[in-house]
């Protein structure tokens, strides 16, 4: 096979970077690992920030989206059994839109097989070669190995996709972070229980209470790094996110049955460069983010729009300059977007065997964050998302 562009991962950044190259003229070819029924269903995250969805509209893919979603303007910090709304509209002029990841990859996968052209399911890639001249993608299609030779790769096939295994050790600089807790997130059959995100920061841990859609809530309780499923039945659950979530005023908590569950371990991670040769890097290939602020969709999406321009421009002009600043451009919001993460999830969670002096920090952050307007402001114009790169 033969291709200008091979885009490795069916999910976000791969999908909408096709789709982006597309509308450019650009030929590319998709190669997923997993089955279609598995990259629409997989339950991940559902906030987008105003950037994502103007992007997604001024592309023809946010007709579903616009319909279906749930806007918010604000959310709610929670402390000392006190609620906090920031209001994020008002603050910034921008919103954020709620909208299940799994329904973004159907309306993506829609849109790259109406165009005709290659998206295979089920075709893990197995080696990458001549990444400096010309690459070849080694893969596996109804049980036959497949060649495909391109111009450049995109290896957006996340964390532990071969993209990013594949750069020799040495090329590049990897920054890690681990925390020492986890997040339990549960998908239940329940209306939510208020109109928009509530953060909280108990004494027992941090939870968060979201949503998907009017009947369904997302919600996440902080739990250790060794503790397991079994350890956490649906009583247990709903007893704890009650705790967390109670207000002196009241609060009451709509439960229901639940439909999904897991325990997914926080890290922070940087690539530098998110290049080698003529392979890119994009969203969680390049970058992991803790779910705190809810980034990692927003900043695969902010990676792809940078990178389809710059490929873009080398098709149209001969130029590299897009291309060679690609990394740098990118990973200038891909730090800020990681120190706000991390200091999200340093302010909010409870640090295992911190002392009380930790505590009170914490707690003096949140006081001021919420009695500041300058700090809300500071806050909120990074909560909705910088613009994003205009590109061409």
């Amino acid at each position: 096979m033969r291709t200008q562009v091979g885009i490795l991962g069916a999910g976000p950044a791969g999908l909408l970077l096709a789709h982006l190259l597309h509308l450019r003229g650009i030929d590319s070819v998709v190669l997923e690992r997993q089955t279609r029924e598995y990259i629409e269903k997989r339950v991940r995250a559902g906030l987008l920030e105003q950037g994502t969805v103007d992007l997604l509209a001024s592309v023809g893919l946010a007709d579903r989206l616009l319909r279906q979603r749930l806007v918010h303007h604000g959310l709610e910090l929670l402390f000392d059994g006190v609620g906090h709304r920031i209001p994020m509209t008002e603050l910034t002029g921008r919103e954020l839109t709620i909208y299940a990841q799994h329904e973004l990859i159907k309306d993506l996968v829609a849109a790259r097989l109406g165009t005709g052209r290659p998206l295979l399911f089920e075709a893990p890639a197995t080696d990458l070669a001549d990444l400096g001249s010309t690459p070849v993608i080694k893969f596996v299609h109804n049980g036959q190995p497949g060649e495909l030779h391109c111009d450049l790769i995109a290896g957006c096939d996340g964390f532990h996709g071969i993209s990013r295994l594949s750069i020799p050790d040495g090329a590049v600089t990897a920054y890690d972070l681990e925390y020492p807790f986890a997040w339990l997130g549960i998908l239940a059959q329940a209306p939510p229980s208020a109109e928009e995100l509530i953060y909280s920061a108990h004494d027992d841990g941090f939870s968060l209470h979201s949503m998907r859609s009017p009947d369904i809530t997302r919600l996440y309780l902080q739990v250790g790094l060794e503790e397991k499923l079994e350890e956490w039945p649906d009583d247990r659950i709903w007893a704890e996110l009650r705790t967390r979530l109670a207000r002196r005023d009241g609060f009451e908590l709509a439960d229901g049955p639940i439909l999904d569950r897991g325990i997914t371990a926080l890290r922070s991670h940087v690539v530098d460069p998110m290049r080698y040769g003529k392979l890119f890097l994009a969203g969680d290939s390049a970058h992991i983010v803790p779910p705190t602020g809810a980034k990692g969709l927003n900043l695969a999406v902010a990676d792809v729009s940078v990178l389809a321009a710059a490929i873009g421009e080398w098709y149209r002009t001969g130029s590299e300059t897009g291309l060679d600043a690609y990394s740098a451009t990118c990973l200038r919001r891909v730090w800020r977007v990681q120190h706000f993460s991390w200091w999200m999830t340093t302010t909010l969670h409870r640090i295992p065997g911190s002392d009380p002096f930790t505590r009170a920090l914490q707690l003096s952050q949140l006081r001021y964050l919420t009695t500041s307007s300058a700090a809300a402001t500071s806050f909120a114009e990074m909560y909705v998302g910088l613009p994003l790169s205009k590109g061409d």
